[in-house]
């Protein structure tokens, strides 16, 4: 059987820890982060493999990962580090990457979901919950599907009477600093080589 060899990018940790710095070098590979994880039963690479794979420049493998959309960053495995390695925010940094660099998610609908909840703060500074789920099930095509199966009404009833019970607004609340959100939220434009 023969062994992988490892075709390692030397520049991918710093360009990680340049969006960070999120401390990766200091993993000691202790695992309290995987351990803690609540949603390590759909990931494909554990944390700590995670931040091992960063460590060992191998770009490819962790962008084309699973368990950086998975990740629900939670800040368990944050708060668990004893040598305060920032691995949930390290995990959507991967996310941002990957999407910059073209690499698709294996799960178009966790993608849409990003993309949408970013879009949605984008906007208003905020989330605003009574816009996010029907805006994800339009451009994720689930209300379709959804429509298809009949389970379309139980799930509008359902989101009447959470709205009735007072728990979705109907209009958006303010915040000041909009812009400055959305200053954080758009990508600079890629420049041509």
């Amino acid at each position: 059987m023969a062994q992988e060899i490892l075709q390692p990018d030397y520049q991918f940790l710093d360009q990680v820890e340049a969006t960070g710095p999120f401390d990766a070098g200091a993993c000691f590979q202790c695992r309290k982060c995987t351990n803690g994880c609540p949603v390590t039963f759909a990931m494909d690479l554990y944390p700590d493999e995670v931040i091992r794979w960063v460590l060992l420049g191998q770009k490819e493998k962790v962008l084309n990962s699973k368990t950086i959309w998975v990740c629900a960053a939670c800040e368990t495995c944050t708060t668990r580090c004893p040598n305060g390695v920032k691995i949930a925010e390290l995990m959507d940094s991967l996310k941002e990457m990957a999407i910059q660099e073209g690499v698709p998610s294996p799960q178009k609908q966790v993608l849409t979901l990003h993309q949408t909840f970013l879009n949605n703060v984008k906007r208003r500074g905020r989330i605003f919950e009574a816009t996010l789920l029907p805006i994800y099930l339009l451009r994720s095509g689930e209300i379709w599907k959804k429509w298809k199966e009949g389970t379309w009404f139980d799930e509008a009833m359902l989101g009447w009477q959470v709205f009735y019970k007072g728990r979705i607004p109907i209009f958006p609340k303010g915040i000041k600093g909009k812009k400055e959100v959305r200053k954080i939220l758009t990508h600079p434009k890629k420049t041509e080589k």
